[in-house]
């Protein structure tokens, strides 16, 4: 399954360089593309490591030695050491130090070996294996007989790239299992996956604690219980990244363990990943931290509340491959090509979506964030325009009558108007990367023709403005308004309604408050508010009973004698029941603090939560 492009970046790395490690993760094929080449010699790791053995063979008659699978504990280490005192010390030149063995010595690694101490200035050269595409991974399931359309589908989604893993889905599927059956599937795969993994850390201890990391995404300690011995172990692995948060198992892996335990134990995992959310919106609630911090807790929080849309659109099981961050000035051609693909993929008028791309890029880039992948090209991109009086021009022909509230007039922020990936997973980034930046900025307002992007947004609880005036992209859809609140003090209560019910609890165990929240940020929209938990149980049969109730309990608080309630009804009705309106023009409006206004807007929801039948 190894690609043309691998192939040749290998060859052509050995014929430059004596050095060279081929790396990339469990299963990408990394044996196998090194079998294409004319192999010499062979050494396992552990022969290697012993200088005598290493100096013998990297002595004798010319020709490629192969060092394949340097992944057991200490090797790494080991056999730079045994390299050094077979091939003599790095030798100091122009550039970095480096290692020069007599024949040219290819190194296969999960893990890069510049990540292990001693290697720094061994000055090896990495070639990266990364995961493979849908239709490679579809042909390799029809070579090994996989051919109805359903058996495909599986393949291609638990194996994310990665021929080892597509091979064994083949296997389960000829094993008998369903391909309606995704989590035993999983399991009978994972077993082999752990059984490879073996090498890298021995005992057996790890392996349960693995499930706990897949099924939270990223953990600390604290989620993973066990102590810090068994942290260290699971950091060792090479499936298993750290990052902001603790550690984190790299997909598609990751989505493997936690099938096969959802599958195992669906209430254990349940338990799992709710005591997960509730812990990080803990942290969330309690934080101090800046926005970077909280950006990922709120991420986490997504991924966590397990809703199908989310996970399916923010979280594929597949490893990501880009990185993002703001467009160069010399890349505004790379923005109207996108921007392009863009409009052709939603169905737009091209000419109109190239006006607007132009307003967009009269300034320059800067407006745009770009995914560029391994070798720096852009693949995607995210139209991310600051809220204020400069920009009215841009933005106005995507809010028209909502620019008013929403546009300068309103509170600082961002605008969305485009988010463009190649791929499912490119795609996935730009839209969690978006949210980063809404954290950063507290703000954010969207527009958008897209129905697969409004019922997100819906899923996401933003708040609906409507639709505008015109057709601007002349689809036969009219672009639609939302915006949310990023603000550090509404993170935590949106986190808490998005949050995974606790079975058998009231309103899915949900935080009423928040629910009440999502419920009358909806009134105008009765497909939304269908949605609406609140409706689980008898006392409202149909969402225009539920928009009745919740209008009646906050004219109620309105009119109520203590002042505080009062005034918590009053913002609760010129926010929810007025016109189109901010948090911040609302307070203006009543003369409150921004600190009072929030403190009123929380006592006013908790007021109409404490008043729901039941």
């Amino acid at each position: 399954m190894e690609t043309t492009d691998d192939l040749a970046h290998l060859r052509a790395a050995l014929a430059q360089h004596d050095l060279v490690n081929l790396t990339g993760g469990l299963g990408t094929g990394k044996s196998r593309l090194a079998a294409r080449l004319p192999v010499a010699a062979v050494l396992e790791p552990g022969e290697a490591c012993d200088p005598a053995v290493l100096r013998e063979v990297v002595a004798g008659p010319g020709g490629l030695l192969l060092i394949d699978g340097v992944d057991g504990p200490g090797q790494a280490e080991a056999l730079a050491a045994s390299l050094y005192e077979a091939c003599g010390p790095p030798t100091p030149g122009h550039g970095p130090y480096a290692v020069h063995p007599p024949r040219p010595v290819l190194l296969v690694s999960r893990i890069p070996l510049r990540a292990a101490a001693g290697w720094a200035e061994a000055g090896p050269v990495t070639v990266t294996v990364g995961p493979r595409p849908p239709e490679a991974v579809e042909a390799q399931a029809r070579a090994a007989g996989i051919t109805d359309p359903q058996g495909l589908a599986l393949v291609v989604r638990l194996a994310g790239g990665v021929p080892l893993l597509a091979e064994l889905a083949c296997r389960a599927l000829h094993s008998g299992i369903a391909p309606d059956a995704p989590g035993a599937a999983a399991d009978l795969m994972t077993g082999e996956v752990l059984e490879r993994l073996g090498r890298e850390r021995p005992g057996r201890r790890w392996r349960h604690a693995l499930r706990l990391l897949a099924t939270v995404r990223a953990g600390d300690e604290h989620l993973v219980a066990g102590g810090p011995a068994l942290f260290s172990t699971l950091a060792g692995l090479s499936v298993v990244r750290r990052e902001r948060l603790g550690l984190a198992v790299r997909e598609p892996y990751r989505s493997l363990f936690e099938l096969a335990y959802q599958w195992r134990r669906p209430k254990a995992h349940a338990q799992v990943r709710t005591r997960a959310a509730d812990y990080r919106g803990a942290l969330l609630a309690g934080s101090t931290a800046g926005p970077e911090e909280q950006a990922g807790l709120v991420e986490q929080g997504l991924f966590l509340s397990g809703d199908p849309l989310l996970r399916s659109t923010l979280f594929p099981p597949a490893e990501d491959g880009s990185r993002i961050g703001p467009a160069r000035p010399e890349e505004a051609q790379d923005v109207e090509r996108l921007m392009h693909r863009w409009a052709v993929r939603g169905g737009f008028d091209v000419r109109r979506s190239r006006t607007i791309t132009e307003r967009w890029l009269a300034d320059g880039p800067s407006s745009f964030r770009l995914a560029r992948d391994r070798d720096g090209r852009p693949v995607g991109l995210a139209a991310l325009v600051p809220v204020g009086a400069g920009t009215e021009g841009g933005i106005e022909p995507l809010l028209q009558q909502h620019t008013a509230a929403l546009g300068a007039g309103g509170r600082p922020g961002l605008f969305l108007g485009a988010a463009y990936g190649a791929d499912p997973v490119t795609h996935a980034q730009i839209l969690r990367d978006i949210l980063v930046s809404a954290v950063h900025a507290g703000h954010l307002v969207v527009s958008t023709a897209s129905p697969d992007y409004q019922a997100l947004l819906r899923t996401l609880t933003f708040r609906p403005h409507g639709g505008i005036r015109d057709d601007v992209y002349r689809c036969g859809r009219r672009p639609e308004v939302y915006s949310h609140d990023f603000s550090a003090a509404r993170l935590p209560g949106w986190m808490r309604a998005l949050a995974p019910p606790p079975p058998g609890s009231p309103y899915g165990g949900r935080d009423a408050a928040a629910l009440v929240a999502w419920a009358l940020a909806r009134l105008g929209d009765p497909a939304a508010l269908s949605a609406s938990p609140l409706l689980s149980g008898p006392e409202f049969e149909s969402p225009d009973a539920l928009r009745g109730w919740l209008r009646c309990a906050v004219l109620d608080l309105a009119d109520a004698e203590s002042r505080a309630d009062a005034e918590a009804g009053a913002i609760l009705q010129a926010y929810y029941l007025g016109r189109d309106r901010t948090h911040h023009q609302v307070a203006r409006r009543l003369h409150l603090s921004r600190a009072t206004y929030f403190r009123r807007l929380r006592r006013g929801l908790a007021l109409v939560a404490a008043r729901l039948p039941g």
